[in-house]
């Protein structure tokens, strides 16, 4: 047979297709992509396989045993965590042994690796990433009792999947019947086993609809032959390549991004493009109170810190040449992220305020053009730029759709302008004139003013503009955005019987969020104050009148009363003194004056 014969193939049943997934004998190869399915996929690929609806045709790639060591290849996620094992394992080079390599159909093979033989650990809703618990270990069980609603005229599933948790299955009533899937594989005599297993935890009347649900979860999986495939021959890299991305260039399943990847795999000779790539995402994402930073971002800062061209994500971006250069700047562009990264996170940031990861390409140019390391972060040298490089990227944030839309050509247009421009300091001026000149403008006018000083507690900027506001806050010791009146304190009862009038009682409430009672504290600060009213707290942790009255002047405080009645004059004043310092920042003259300012006396 002609080595580059594609070859159709029927036969397999899913049993089989996973026994060669747990022996290594059907693999990942390097150019694909992680795993990516939502659980709802999962249940649904589940439910199809059940009604005996086509699932689609897989595309292998046959690699010959003489071949198999000369390429990367991974194994399929088994036991997926969000968090600690997001990413395929890659495997040991594997000498003389046929392959069977996976080109499409890679997420539907994992979505039964896992639902059959493995587990999913999500994380829950409003847990922090770094809580041990927020990610809980689920398996995929089957209902054997659900009834589908008859009267449902829309798509519909006809058997009820789902990941649980054991407490769950523990906590489920008698309307339901939990079978994990996983122990199909384990059912090597179905009618007495299936049998044995339901009269142990069912009535006799409900036993004749589950056996029949769990009879033919048992026949998809071992019995009917329902894996087809086509078998790709070809031991060229590059036209397997080539195959894969008309696979996949197509609607939705692979981003441009995941292209660029899968070139890249292909095309590094130095690296594990693959490994180095998921494994530096995580690390950034490591760096202070974590970011949700994806390849997209190491990709794109591959194209723009390389000056590769164009910095889209298009087909033909990815030549060989280009993916060449990337590689040979690895270890710099690294560098230059790390730090960026760091600098960003001493600055405040993190995943929850960070709303536009592209704005930091343009301070990773700066510092992989100047070759800056750590000691940027700290030395008094360089106090200046970094005050620079702060207020520029907190505007750019603050600012409606200046990241919004066509980003690469604005990042081209900034690569060019710290290309020629930063060769002492990060180049602010310039740069705001080249984002004005191309309708970014960092101006603030009044309406936009007045609106920054209406931010509210719960916006993923205010954190931001609050630390834009006041400067001698140090963001690396774990700041709090804090109420100066406290939140508690803002219930209809509380303010009653505080003496609040009837009529103003919503006011007040719909005021307790407003950027007006927000204030940055030290953590442990914020949880010591806790409850206590603001003139009270300050008397006791600043006895000393003088001051008490700085840290009033610093946080814009102003006369600070002892009674919650007079909290609407507190708010009405001290909105007028944060909008005041707003425009000094951020309005037409202070753009002006920050423009036309000569080099920094970076020791200043």
């Amino acid at each position: 047979m002609h080595e580059t014969e594609t070859l159709y193939q029927t036969g397999d049943t899913i049993k089989d297709i996973l026994d060669k997934i747990q022996r290594n004998d059907i693999v990942l190869p390097g150019i694909q992509r992680d795993f990516v399915w939502r659980s709802e996929q999962i249940y649904r690929l589940f439910d199809s396989i059940m009604q005996g609806y086509p699932f689609g045709t897989f595309l292998y790639w046959r690699v010959e045993p003489k071949n198999s060591h000369k390429f990367n290849f991974y194994d399929f996620v088994l036991n997926y965590h969000e968090k600690d094992n997001p990413h395929c394992p890659r495997l040991s080079p594997i000498y003389d042994r046929q392959l069977t390599a996976v080109l499409d159909g890679q997420q539907r093979l994992t979505a039964l690796n896992i639902g059959l033989r493995g587990s999913i650990s999500r994380k829950l809703p409003r847990l922090w990433w770094n809580n041990p618990y927020a990610f809980p270990k689920r398996l995929l069980y089957l209902d054997l009792l659900w009834k589908p609603d008859q009267d449902d005229d829309e798509e519909r599933l006809k058997y009820r999947f789902s990941f649980l948790t054991d407490e769950q299955v523990d906590k489920a009533d008698e309307k339901v019947c939990w079978f994990p899937v996983r122990e199909v594989l384990s059912l090597s005599n179905p009618g007495p086993a299936i049998s044995a297993w339901l009269n142990e935890r069912l009535p006799q009347e409900q036993v004749t609809q589950a056996h029949e649900v769990l009879y033919e979860l048992y026949q998809v999986v071992h019995s009917k032959e329902i894996v087809a495939s086509y078998e790709e021959g070809s031991q060229e890299l590059d036209k397997v390549l080539q195959i894969f991305i008309r696979m996949n260039d197509g609607g939705t399943p692979l981003s441009h991004s995941d292209l660029l990847l899968s070139t890249a795999v292909a095309q590094w000779t130095k690296h594990d493009a693959k490994e180095e790539i998921n494994t530096f995402v995580n690390e950034l994402n490591n760096i202070g109170s974590g970011f949700d930073f994806s390849k997209d971002l190491v990709l794109k800062a591959g194209l723009m810190l390389s000056d590769i061209g164009s910095i889209g994500f298009r087909v033909e971006n990815f030549n060989r040449d280009n993916m060449a250069r990337f590689e040979d700047n690895w270890n710099d562009i690294k560098r230059a992220l790390m730090l960026t990264v760091q600098l960003i996170s001493s600055f405040g940031f993190s995943r929850q305020n960070l709303t536009a990861h592209n704005a930091i390409l343009p301070i990773a140019y700066y510092f992989y053009r100047r070759n800056l390391g750590e000691a940027y972060l700290d030395h008094t040298q360089f106090k200046t730029d970094r005050q620079a490089i702060r207020k520029w990227l907190i505007r750019s944030l603050l600012k409606s759709g200046i990241w919004g839309r066509a980003p690469d050509s604005l990042l081209t247009a900034l690569r060019q302008v710290i290309r020629q421009d930063a060769n002492d300091y990060f180049p602010f001026g310039q740069i705001y004139k080249e984002m004005a000149g191309r309708g970014r403008s960092l101006v603030f006018g009044d309406e936009e003013i007045e609106n920054l000083a209406d931010m509210r507690y719960g916006d993923v900027l205010t954190f931001a503009l609050l630390s834009l506001l006041f400067t001698f806050a140090d963001l690396r010791n774990n700041f709090h955005i804090d109420h100066v009146f406290p939140r508690s304190k803002f219930t209809k009862t509380r303010l009653e019987t505080a003496g609040v009038p009837e009529d103003e009682i919503d006011d007040f409430i719909d005021r307790r969020d407003s950027l007006a009672n927000l204030q940055l504290l030290q953590g442990p600060q914020n949880i010591e104050k806790n409850a206590e009213m603001p003139a009270q707290w300050l008397a006791r942790t600043h006895p000393d009148t003088v001051r008490r009255r700085e840290y009033q002047e610093r946080h814009l405080l102003g006369e600070v009363p002892d009674s919650i009645t007079e909290f609407s004059t507190f708010c009405d004043e001290r909105r007028e003194r944060l909008k005041e310092r707003i425009k000094q920042l951020l309005g037409s003259q202070a753009l002006q004056h920050s423009s036309s300012l000569n080099v920094p006396q970076l020791g200043s």
